[in-house]
């Protein structure tokens, strides 16, 4: 595994700029960087998220059974600190985020034992945030 990460960039469409501003700015409490009318970036936990104001912009959803859960896909995320993700998932419950798949503990006490959760932006494109207990078995078997 490489051990030097850098930042991606991920630009999604939304169907209304002012609710999605809301939603990354304010409930997410990303960083706003760069912005136009119709587009702003974000600083997603250090990678660049942008998001786009897209006319009649529709939304498909697909599942896939995990756990005996139905994840979304597509989904996007990333992985946190175990803190961070117990401080996230406790601010987006305060805050009412209707959850996908509420915040719990997949493989516990097994390789990649980790705490995940779903929910879907105001446009309904689907996120997952996680964290490892231990960050090294990211990619265990």
């Amino acid at each position: 595994m490489n051990n030097t990460l850098t930042p991606f960039h991920l630009a999604i469409p939304v169907d209304d700029i002012s609710k999605a501003r809301d939603f990354y700015g304010v409930t997410l409490n990303l960083p706003e960087g760069r912005s136009d009318t119709s587009w702003q970036d974000y600083d997603l936990f250090g990678h660049q998220l942008v998001i786009h104001q897209v006319a009649d912009y529709k939304i498909m959803r697909f599942f896939n059974p995990v756990d005996d859960h139905a994840v979304p896909l597509p989904h996007f995320g990333v992985v946190l600190k175990w803190e961070d993700f117990n401080s996230l998932a406790e601010r987006l419950k305060k805050d009412q985020i209707e959850f996908v798949i509420e915040p719990y503990i997949r493989f516990k006490d097994q390789p990649g034992e980790q705490a995940t959760m779903f929910f879907y932006d105001p446009a309904g494109n689907a996120l997952e945030f996680k964290a490892f207990k231990d960050m090294s078995k990211l990619f265990a078997t």
